[in-house]
């Protein structure tokens, strides 16, 4: 192993090459709240992808499994490397290498945050739509995971936002695929089998994003309600009445209760109306006419009012701003109260109601807690699950994810299986579904060498 650790220094230069007590506990785990931290035999930190292609080609030749880690905010394990293994950080690839207006899409390292990317896409009058909640999230991490966020309700997931990837195989080859086009029918669409495939087929070194314009104008409205089924039974109301919101989310009360306290949140909402409350719908809109959003928040306090809100507060720019980064940070908020667990199913919007119902059904069921909140406006419903019996959590996440799925759902919407949700996977998902997933795996990896035991053994 010397000689394979001699190696990868000489690839990527020695004070990039971290082992042994040189690697920092960061680098043994992401955000997953049951995953434990594993330090990796190597820690590299490639300039280039003809360095990331030389360290796969390497780690093959001699079996060494591969992670792939971005900045290390994900769910659900998948950046949790192998003892024996190759931890891959892109934390020196970090550039933005174009932003091309007239295209309306960015050139990006996978080591680039939301962050940077903003910063200056912003200068040219654009914006990189995907937002996860965790603005330190990298670009190429968003590709891993397919990323979503409060606002894929109008502009869509990652899936929806990369149009090309530059990536390196595990076999040392560097392929392209996709570009700045918006449409390709030649040949099978490689940018989107490896997008959300965890790093278990390839790792991308360049990622082509999609650019839109920045809107002037923007509203939060925040709307209470007596019960939650009123709140997801209003949103594809909502979704049908025109107004094309950007942000569609719904906030249960214990959960509006915890984020307002952790972050301080005073939103004017009259104490009487808040201990009435269940839920609460925030919709986000924008335009670029001022006036044109006026009549949209207009339309839209109406439509909340038919729909059986309480009242509709159109927050001011200060409080819209904390709400919706105090929603963002809600898994922050769970952790810190003792959530044993964060999960993200996703159904059919219409059918989130009945979804709900046979949560809050199994978790009375299980003496266990399930709140949270979720984007309303695609369904993806994230629970913070209390219950501190490993075989009784077990239990009933699996029926949780075996509800989601009968509602035609998924077990995950955004934070990936990884290694947290795996044995949930391969119990519920269909047999032949898998066998087919495996043998593409087995393609692109021939020896098995990228994020073994992320998605299935």
């Amino acid at each position: 192993m010397g000689d394979v650790a001699a190696r990868f220094a000489e690839i990527v230069g020695e004070h990039n090459l971290l082992s042994g007590a040189q690697v920092g506990e960061d680098y043994a785990r992401d955000e997953s709240l049951t995953c434990e931290p594993r330090k990796p035999a190597y820690v590299a930190k490639p300039g280039a992808a003809e360095e990331v292609a030389a360290l796969l080609k390497t780690a093959a030749e001699h079996g060494i499994p591969v992670t792939a880690r971005g900045s290390g905010s994900g769910l659900s394990g998948a950046a949790r490397p192998r003892e024996d293994g190759l931890l891959v950080s892109f934390e020196r690839m970090h550039a933005v290498l174009e932003i091309d207006a007239d295209n309306q899409v960015a050139v990006v390292q996978p080591g680039v945050t939301l962050t940077e990317l903003d910063e200056q896409t912003a200068a040219a009058g654009l914006a990189y739509t995907v937002y996860p909640g965790e603005l330190s999230a990298s670009v190429g991490g968003n590709v891993g995971t397919n990323a979503g966020g409060m606002r894929a309700v109008k502009y869509g997931v990652t899936r929806n936002n990369v149009v090309g990837l530059q990536a390196v195989l595990p076999t040392g080859e560097i392929i392209r695929t996709g570009g700045k086009t918006s449409k390709i029918s030649t040949g099978y669409d490689l940018t989107q089998l490896i997008i959300g495939s965890e790093g278990t087929l390839a790792l991308a070194t360049e990622v082509i994003v999609k650019l839109h314009p920045r809107l002037a104008h923007s509203a939060t409205l925040l709307a209470p309600f007596n019960d939650l089924d009123q709140v997801v039974r209003a949103v594809p109301k909502v979704i049908s009445g025109g107004l094309e919101p950007n942000i569609l989310e719904y906030i249960d009360n214990l959960t509006m209760a915890a984020i307002s306290y952790n972050e301080k949140l005073s939103l004017g909402i009259p104490d009487e109306v808040r201990d009435a409350t269940q839920a609460y719908l925030v919709v986000g809109l924008e335009n670029r006419d001022g006036d044109r959003l006026d009549g949209d928040v207009e339309r839209a306090g109406e439509l909340l009012g038919e729909l059986g809100a309480t009242d509709v507060y159109v927050l001011d720019g200060g409080s819209a701003r904390k709400l919706i980064e105090a929603r963002e940070k809600a898994f922050w908020t769970a952790k810190s109260s003792g959530a044993d667990d964060v999960i993200d199913v996703v159904v059919p919007r219409s059918e989130m109601p009945g979804f709900l119902a046979k949560v809050r059904e199994l978790a009375t069921a299980a003496e266990s807690g399930a709140i949270g909140c979720g984007h309303a406006g695609d369904g993806n419903v994230h629970l913070a699950i209390f219950c501190k019996d490993p075989e009784k959590r077990h239990r009933l996440l699996h029926d949780i994810f075996a509800a989601g799925m009968a509602a035609g759902g998924a077990i995950s919407g955004e934070h990936g299986i990884g290694q947290a949700k795996k044995d949930h996977y391969v119990e519920l998902e269909d047999p032949a579904k898998l066998e087919l997933l495996k043998r593409i795996k087995q393609a692109f990896d021939p020896r098995g060498i990228l994020n073994p035991g992320v998605l299935f053994d």
